[in-house]
């Protein structure tokens, strides 16, 4: 086109885009024929338009007085193409409202945030811990972000940020501020059933992916509590559900029952702990979770060390007022620590690390801890236990778990100088020696391999000593010695007796007590000496024969089948053992056992069930039971269709259990007969009268919400195993249960009962519907005429 022909357009066009109105109807003008073809040359075409348009609105035209003057009525209308209702022009409007942002956060940074940035994020600021509220003009109950407002910030942030997909440092430095609140808003949500769950898990997961990892990082232990980098909800702001599905954001009514408050701020804090870890359980790939677990085991020696040598101002007269708080601050400090390392072992350990450098991290956080504080006092058995693990696990790693190059063996001797400090100061002389093995072992790259570290490789990754793959450079004489004649099996510490004389290692009958934790217990070794072991009083060696005992069950060990019953009485009685991991190795064993002969074992479990042993503590009965009740349901899976047999004396003791007067043991109990009606399914049959009877009697009247809750959730897996059935194997209950379910709704106090209730009744009418209005399919039939 001439010259003058596009002066007078632009002049035209720069005209309208300043008046009132103007952004949309340039944008409307400039797309006008263009809807977004589906074809591959229609969506470049539009891309092009989009990206142009977004240019010449982020230009200041020649007519403007100030750059400032323009951004100040053009960037309103930008923000307002983010909300455009018409289906058809939303995409492109998005599109070219995204562009432009981008654009001008690039071109003028300032300005842009100004004018930009601030008013989009202003709902999500409003209510930040970094904001000052004029408390004296609002009242308790006021509504400072209301849901319709909260929801669309959330949809723009996700537009421009996520979709635009600019990790500039200004978009990266404007969402941090908001984070905490997205945080908040996401681990709400993650509690209820609201559509901005995902929306806030992207956002959260993008500003992960896009950032530094030191920011990164920081990040997290802001969302963590831990530090101050991120700002968080304001603590008088509370978040309530909205009617749409979304969230509202009001101020807190203050309540005087200070336990009340204190469970509702317990309750937030574990939920928070909850909905990061869920977080991190996405970032796994990336190594953001193994980085953050290894920061936090730093964390917890850091915090360790301050906690000695600070004073306890509480049992010193002299202490000040400022030096009580700072102690409470110390334990509470530590206290979140031990809180999120532990979270973090429990969701995301199984693959937290995904290279070599953060195993080394990790393992170098657990050495320097124990060099730091050696293993005594009150926690001495934990801090040996994580010693150990750690120590194995170098082990494991230099005796073929990971196939290790020459780089890799540079990462590993970081940990040189931690396993001679840790040869040299620990108490333990088993410690001391493996320690020294280790540190010489990665020196010489696995050239010299003594058998301590053989041994403790084969402990850690369960394989049977000979079998194990030499590392490629290790020696032939860390092969096991014969067996003997007292064994008959080899022994992962016979190396070690034939190398060092002083081995610490003894059998119980040269010794007269347990063995050590050092015992060949993962080895094949004799029937008696594994029964013995599984009476030791350390947990670990207590725990391995445990599952080792459990294996020869599932081999069909001939000489563990004749002593069926001797087994099982040694399960149940490592049942009660207050050790998780030696409880869970013995439900274990007893849950295979009783997978194999179920007519002979479960008659004992269920009276087991039934009848906790004489003279103990109602506490302990009923903790001993729920772990009897978890046997029984491993049991159920094992079995399938064939619990079918056993259906009455299951059912008979779980609703026995629904009446105990522990609350926590009825909620086990319905637990357990939520899942067996699952299985079952058609084979059911009329027990369904009395389940029914005794659910609807426990929803309806029981006074703690947790069994309450357990009972309607034994009408979901119901109605989730009848699937399509439920009409037709629930027709004389299907009324009691669908009235149960809206009492449940309309009359229940409890959000979480409510929300398995809502669930219970889309199971049911989606059944009904299949049934009333089934799938029309199309057949084809050929007739043959006579």
């Amino acid at each position: 086109a001439p010259a003058w022909l596009r002066r007078l357009c632009g002049h035209l066009l720069s005209k309208r885009l300043l008046k009132p109105g103007g952004v949309q109807a340039v944008v409307r003008g400039v797309l006008e024929g263009t809807d977004g073809g589906a074809g591959a040359e229609a969506a470049a075409l539009d891309w092009r338009k989009c990206d142009a348009v977004g240019k010449i609105l982020a230009a200041c035209p020649q007519q403007c007085l100030s750059l400032e003057d323009y951004y100040r009525q053009v960037c309103p209308q930008i923000l307002d193409l983010l909300h455009i209702q018409d289906k058809v022009a939303a995409r492109q409007f998005q599109r070219v409202a995204t562009t432009t942002l981008l654009t001008m956060a690039r071109e003028q940074p300032q300005l842009a945030e100004k004018h930009l940035l601030q008013p989009l994020l202003a709902p999500l600021c409003r209510c930040s811990e970094a904001t000052e509220l004029a408390l004296e003009d609002l009242t308790a109950g006021a509504v400072l972000v209301p849901e319709a407002e909260l929801g669309s910030c959330v949809e723009d942030v996700l537009k421009v940020y996520v979709v635009g997909n600019d990790s500039s440092s200004l978009l990266l430095g404007s969402l941090q501020s908001v984070l905490g609140v997205v945080f908040s808003l996401y681990s709400f949500a993650k509690q209820n059933v609201s559509y901005l769950r995902s929306p806030c898990q992207d956002i959260l997961l993008w500003f992960l992916e896009k950032a530094e990892r030191e920011q990164s990082l920081a990040v997290l232990e802001g969302l963590a509590r831990l530090s101050s980098h991120v700002p968080s909800l304001h603590p008088q702001c509370q978040l309530r559900v909205g009617s749409e599905g979304g969230a509202t954001i009001v101020l807190e009514e203050t309540t005087s029952d200070e336990d009340e408050a204190l469970y509702q701020k317990i309750s937030l804090e574990q939920c928070h702990v909850e909905s990061l870890v869920e977080l991190l359980s996405h970032c796994q790939k990336s190594g953001l979770a193994g980085d953050f677990f290894i920061h936090c085991l730093k964390e917890l020696t850091q915090v360790a060390a301050e906690d000695e040598a600070a004073p306890n101002p509480a049992v010193q007269p002299g202490g000040s007022l400022l030096e009580l708080e700072q102690s409470q601050a110390r334990q509470g400090r530590k206290l979140l620590v031990l809180q999120l390392v532990a979270a973090l072992c429990e969701g995301v350990s199984d693959t937290v690390f995904t290279d070599i450098v953060q195993v080394q991290e990790f393992l170098a956080a657990v050495l320097h801890r124990a060099c730091a504080h050696p293993a005594q006092g009150p926690g001495a058995a934990a801090e040996a236990q994580t010693l150990a693990m750690a120590m194995g696990l170098v082990a494991a790693v230099l005796g073929g778990a990971v196939q290790l190059k020459s780089s890799d063996f540079v990462v590993l001797k970081r940990l040189v100088p931690l396993l001679e400090e840790l040869s040299r100061t620990y108490p333990d002389p088993l410690t001391q020696e493996l320690a020294s093995d280790l540190r010489i072992a990665i020196c010489t790259h696995g050239a010299c391999s003594p058998g301590t570290v053989g041994s403790a490789a084969d402990s850690v990754l369960g394989r049977k000593p000979g079998t194990a793959a030499q590392s490629p450079a290790g020696p032939p004489g860390t092969a096991p010695s014969p067996p003997s004649p007292r064994h008959g099996h080899g022994s992962p510490s016979a190396p070690r007796e034939r190398s060092k004389g002083q081995s610490m290692c003894r059998e119980p009958s040269a010794s007269g007590g347990s063995p050590a934790p050092c015992a060949d217990i993962l080895a094949p070794a004799g029937l008696q000496e594994l029964l013995l072991s599984a009476y030791d009083p350390q947990p670990p060696s207590r725990a391995a024969a445990l599952r080792h005992l459990a294996s020869l069950v599932t081999q069909r060990d001939p000489e563990a089948l004749q002593l069926q019953e001797k087994l099982l009485q040694v399960f149940l009685e490592n049942v009660q053992h207050e050790d998780a991991f030696v409880y869970l190795s013995a439900i274990q064993g007893i849950a295979l056992l009783s997978s194999e002969y179920p007519e002979r074992i479960l008659p004992v479990l269920l009276a087991q069930y039934e009848r906790p042993a004489q003279g103990m503590e109602d506490a302990m009965a009923a903790v001993t039971r729920m772990k009897l009740g978890e046997v029984l349901m491993r049991v159920t899976r094992a079995l399938g269709d064939m619990v079918f047999q056993h259906r009455e004396p299951l059912i008979r003791a779980f609703l026995r259990g629904a009446r105990d007067p522990d609350s926590a043991l009825r909620a086990s109990s319905l637990s357990n007969l939520g899942e067996l009606c699952q299985h079952l399914g058609f084979q059911l049959g009329s027990i369904i009268q009395e389940v029914t009877c005794c659910v609807t009697a426990i929803a309806r009247t029981d006074p703690e919400a947790e069994v309450r809750r357990a009972a309607v959730h034994v009408v979901v897996l119901l109605l989730r195993g009848l699937s399509e059935k439920v009409t037709e194997v629930l027709q004389d209950v299907l009324r009691d249960l669908y009235r149960l379910l809206k009492h449940v709704v309309t009359a229940e106090r409890d959000a979480a009962t409510v929300l398995h209730a809502q669930l219970a009744l889309e199971e049911l009418d989606t059944a009904v519907r299949r049934v009333l209005f089934p799938p029309q399919t199309l057949e084809k039939k050929i007739v043959v005429l006579p």
